[in-house]
């Protein structure tokens, strides 16, 4: 009978050897250790490592907000906050660059007081002369505008422009041939004045012959008016005639074109008509109506490469009186963009005098001044803008 083999029993029981009291009490004495039995060493071993095949632990990701859409755009009362920023940024650099654009015009004492002067009548009167200056121009500009090398300064223009209260404004035509008194000086021709005493004694002289109390100045050379016409991209006219005239540089043919600033210049310049002077003023007085219209129209306004170019060459061009600023010089081309009525003063016959061949004021010349310094409309009889080339 075989007997069935039996493993031999753990030592101690189930749970090894019991460890025997005085090993252990030597060991201590010694500064050993306990001794540990296999269950021990098993326990420790399986403690020391991970458990088998277990992944690493996962990373806690917070979970993504959702996105909000920006609403502001849709939203009227931003829409509306963010409108009112920009009209006032727009406002403030506007008004910046008005008064750093004012600071750079060129002033002159032109309207000061004297005894006996005419006291403010109703309406706003500018005097406006253009000169024969040649300041600033080289000899190659000279050449292609024909000034001719002339030197010093002559008022080869002297137009009044009276805005009404109420109507519209009236630009005048002052024949720098009339023959008047120039105080402190005697009687000449009234462009005489201006050599005599400059822009001040060509005002006094204007306001002591009219009557008419003179509010603002403004005055323009002939470089800085083919600028203010380039500076609008030119202006477009309608000749009743063909125009040639070598002294003024010009050759123009009959009918509508768009004139340069070359051109333009030749255009109010030129006395190649039967009538001369009096056909030249009345070229000029329709010219300028034309360039304010261009300079006031949207073309020009809301063309930053023409608005802001005009303005350069205004203010680099004109030379106005103390007290002038450029919304005074904004108001005078508003007023004269829309169809002003235009004008030469009535006079006398021409007569010799002791200045050559002169116009003579007359009881007509004082009857139409009176009209103005009231601030009257104009009877249709003293009204004279008969001929000139232009349509």
């Amino acid at each position: 009978m075989q007997h069935e083999r039996r493993p031999p029993p753990r030592r101690g029981g189930p749970d090894g050897f019991r460890r025997d009291p005085r090993i252990e009490a030597a060991r201590a004495e010694r500064g050993l250790p306990p001794r540990r039995d296999d269950a021990d060493r098993d326990r420790a071993r399986i403690g020391d490592r991970p458990p088998p095949h277990q992944p690493p632990p996962r990373r806690q990701v917070a979970p993504e907000r959702p996105r909000r859409r920006r609403t502001w755009l849709r939203s009227p009362g931003s829409i509306v906050r963010t409108l009112a920023v920009l009209v006032v940024a727009l406002l403030v650099l506007g008004v910046a660059l008005t008064f750093y654009f004012d600071t750079r015009l060129h002033r002159v004492d032109a309207l000061g007081n004297y005894a006996g002067r005419v006291s403010d009548t109703p309406g706003t009167n500018w005097l406006m002369v253009g000169s024969d200056s040649r300041a600033g121009l080289s000899d190659a500009q000279k050449k292609a505008l024909a000034t001719g090398d002339s030197d010093g300064s002559r008022t080869d223009t002297i137009m009044l422009v009276h805005i009404p209260e109420s109507g519209k404004a009236v630009m005048v035509s002052i024949p720098r041939d009339l023959f008047v008194t120039i105080p402190g000086q005697g009687q000449y021709k009234i462009n005489a004045a201006f050599n005599f005493g400059g822009p001040r004694l060509l005002t006094q002289t204007v306001e002591t012959v009219t009557h008419v109390h003179i509010d603002h100045y403004a005055e323009i050379g002939f470089g800085g008016f083919d600028s203010l016409v380039d500076a609008v991209g030119g202006v477009n006219i309608c000749l009743d005639q063909s125009i040639r005239d070598p002294l003024a540089g010009i050759n123009l043919r009959k009918g509508c074109q768009n004139l340069d600033g070359q051109q333009a210049l030749g255009l109010v310049r030129t006395r190649a008509f039967p009538n001369a002077d009096i056909e030249r003023v009345i070229n000029q007085r329709k010219f300028l109506g034309a360039l304010m219209s261009k300079a006031a129209s949207p073309s020009t306004l809301l063309n930053p490469f023409r608005l802001f170019p005009l303005i350069n060459g205004a203010i680099g061009s004109l030379t106005v009186a103390n007290g002038d600023h450029i919304w005074d010089l904004a108001r005078l081309g508003w007023a004269l963009h829309g169809s002003p009525i235009s004008t030469s003063i009535p006079t006398l016959p021409s007569e010799v005098t002791s200045d050559g061949l002169a116009l003579i004021p007359g009881d007509n010349t004082a009857a139409f001044f009176d009209h103005i310094a009231k601030d009257e409309p104009l009877p249709d009889d003293l009204i004279q803008n008969a001929g000139g080339a232009l349509g």
